[in-house]
């Protein structure tokens, strides 16, 4: 009789852990559901980091679409950027690839899979773009600000790729980005031209607020560190005279700095501009050498993967003050 009942305490426990098991799994199956639910169905991958910030801000609305960033965020622009197994990896499995276009992407271009159904969104169409010295003004535009950029080692046709730095030309690219990501999945993009819309006018905006501050400047020549500025600058009214750093992956030579002096006495800039990517040291010696104070902006060609949304934003609101407290002393 003993046994019996301690057999049957057993079952009942049996029976209760089973029973307690079941009502769990009836718990977490609807939370499981609505996942799965909302899993996105398409896969966009960004080229480069701030055509990533970009495209993030342009589907906040869109839950259906996952943005992944192809290049280390940390990578800066990747002219001499070779593409990793992991790379390859994520353009296997991407439905729609946004490009910078204007020729940053040359190491993407013979890796790009042809012939499947892989959607390929240039945001540069329309930007109004900077030429390098000696070249024509681009079909799309012409640069505006009557600069001079030196050959910086890389080839990009004579275009200055790095249109993002300016909010102006940033506007244009997330109206590209929003309409082609609209034809490329209707049904899962069909905000993003609205919110591009949106995005693009605050972009504007800023735009403005840069070209407010050197509207009335008495003088407005500088020399920047890397030519990744020239847009950002040609937003503030800015004259870009030189370019310090001409190779990016090599530091500029003893002749080059000597170069600058000259250019320095000769120009008179008001400022000299680094940039948190590189290297300030040739920024810091031309400036103890001719007095030319140094401020730091940031074009955004690298930052963290994590950024907020606005991160953009936030970013060239601070270049912009930056400028105008310089300007306004």
């Amino acid at each position: 009789m003993r046994s019996f009942s301690i057999s049957l305490f057993h079952k009942q426990k049996c029976v209760g852990l089973l029973l307690g098991c079941l009502l769990a799994l009836l718990a977490v199956l609807p939370a499981a559901s609505n996942a799965w639910a909302a899993a996105p169905s398409v896969r966009v991958l960004a080229t480069t980091y701030p055509v990533y910030l970009l495209t993030r801000a342009v589907t906040k609305n869109s839950p259906e679409i996952q943005v992944d960033l192809l290049i280390p965020a940390k990578t800066g622009c990747p002219h001499d950027y070779a593409l990793s197994p992991g790379d390859m990896r994520k353009l296997s499995q991407a439905h729609i690839v946004v490009m910078n276009g204007l020729g940053l992407e040359a190491f993407l271009q013979k890796s790009l899979p042809t012939g499947g159904n892989l959607a390929v969104i240039d945001s540069s169409a329309g930007v109004n773009v900077i030429r390098e010295a000696g070249e024509d003004a681009h079909e799309h535009g012409a640069d505006g600000g009557g600069h001079e950029h030196a050959d910086h080692g890389h080839d990009h046709g004579g275009v200055n790729p790095h249109a993002f730095s300016s909010p102006l030309q940033a506007a244009v690219m997330v109206r590209n980005i929003g309409r082609g990501l609209a034809k490329a999945a209707p049904e899962a993009a069909a905000s993003c031209p609205a919110t591009a819309d949106a995005y693009a006018v605050r972009l504007e905006a800023l735009g403005s607020r840069f070209a407010a501050v050197g509207a009335h400047a008495a003088r407005k020549n500088v020399i920047a560190l890397h030519d990744g500025m020239a847009y950002l600058l040609r937003d503030a009214g800015l004259n870009l005279v030189a370019v310090i750093q001409e190779d990016e992956e090599a530091q500029p030579s003893a002749a080059r700095l000597l170069e600058l002096v000259r250019v320095i006495k000769e120009t008179g800039p008001v400022a000299l501009v680094s940039e948190p990517q590189y290297s300030e040291k040739p920024v810091r010696t031309l400036s103890a050498e001719t007095g030319v104070p140094v401020v730091q902006l940031d074009p955004l060609a690298s930052g963290p993967v994590d950024a907020p949304l606005e991160y953009y934003e936030t970013v060239m609101d601070n270049n912009c003050r930056i400028l105008g407290n310089y300007f306004d002393k």
